[in-house]
């Protein structure tokens, strides 16, 4: 189902789109070098023991516009500090996906005035490369947004990081896969959830519904799903909101939230302008992909064939 766009601007906060998108791991050194061997990212942004922080390391790479981070834990601990106990309870994650914003404290204050549970109160960071401005807010299971606002910053990714000193010798071997951006981050929900977490994006950020659709549309003999995508009002940030829906075997959805151990983001979509050259590319890099059986190609072809439907691509490069 498509909804249509709202008309009236909401009075506090633009989004310019995602900033980046932060994973919670054990290894962050051996979890951004994954990125960069097999998808193409290029290290770039470090921040540890040699930048003066001893609590945490964090490792940013990055492809286009998409910009990961995987941060862990450098002190011992005792178990009962957050980033351990959510290590503990979902393995390695995305703790909190960032948006890039013209007014982080707007935003932020108008979320929490709402009900939005805080999490870092509007707090400027400065270094020798410019300032910006973050803020951030809790939202579905243990997943956070930050509103990032750049003021007049201009270094390798946020104030306290130095420009990453490792070059992957891949890069120079294999071409890289074409990322451009973001396209959007999928949440899955525990079922019946995923109506009050639209409404809590709704309310907090004045998103507006985008596209939905229910087990009628989307299911197959075995599992079926509910979805709901919400977005800001430009249309440049996108967060598709699943539940489960009843079928002959467990959906994927609900098999997504009892491994990670609730609600979480499942997945998140990289715009690319060519996908065959992309996928060619990670695949001669070691990337898995899921294994298409002929048969689904041939029941394609009857089916595109007997409802007169063309294919801009050649489907035999695509099989």
């Amino acid at each position: 189902m498509d909804y249509a766009k709202p008309t009236v601007r909401p009075e506090i906060g633009v989004f310019h789109g995602f900033s980046h998108v932060t994973f919670w791991v054990g290894n962050a050194k051996q979890a951004a070098t994954f990125y960069a061997t097999r998808f193409g990212f290029e290290h770039l942004a470090y921040q540890g023991l040699e930048t003066g922080h001893r609590d945490f390391a964090c490792h940013v790479v990055k492809n286009g516009d998409v910009k990961f981070a995987f941060k862990t834990p450098l002190q011992p601990s005792d178990g009962t500090d957050e980033f351990t106990r959510h290590l503990a309870k979902h393995g390695d994650g995305v703790k909190d996906v960032a948006f890039l914003v013209d007014d982080s404290a707007g935003i932020y204050n108008k979320a929490v005035s709402r009900g939005a549970a805080s999490v870092s109160e509007p707090q400027t960071l400065k270094d020798e490369h410019g300032s910006v401005i973050v803020s951030t807010v809790r939202t579905y299971g243990d997943t956070t947004h930050t509103f990032v606002q750049n003021v007049d910053y201009n270094g390798p990714f946020l104030p306290g990081f130095v420009a990453h000193p490792y070059v992957d010798p891949l890069a120079k071997l294999l071409p890289a896969p074409e990322m451009l951006f973001i396209d959007h981050c999928v949440g899955n929900q525990a079922d019946g959830e995923m109506e009050p977490v639209a409404s809590w994006y709704e309310k907090m950020l004045d998103f507006h519904r985008f596209w939905s659709v229910d087990d009628k549309m989307l299911h197959t003999e075995y599992s079926a799903l509910r979805s709901i995508v919400v977005a800001d009002f430009d249309e440049n940030v996108k967060m598709p909101i699943n539940e489960p829906a009843p079928g002959k075997r467990k959906s994927q959805i609900q098999e997504y939230v009892d491994f990670y151990g609730g609600a979480g983001v499942q997945h998140i979509a990289l715009r690319t302008d060519d996908i065959i050259t992309a996928i060619q590319r990670m695949k001669a890099r070691g990337n898995e992909f899921l294994t298409i059986p002929d048969s689904y190609y041939d029941g394609l072809r009857k089916r595109l064939e007997a409802c007169g439907t063309k294919v801009a691509e050649d489907l035999d490069t695509i099989q």
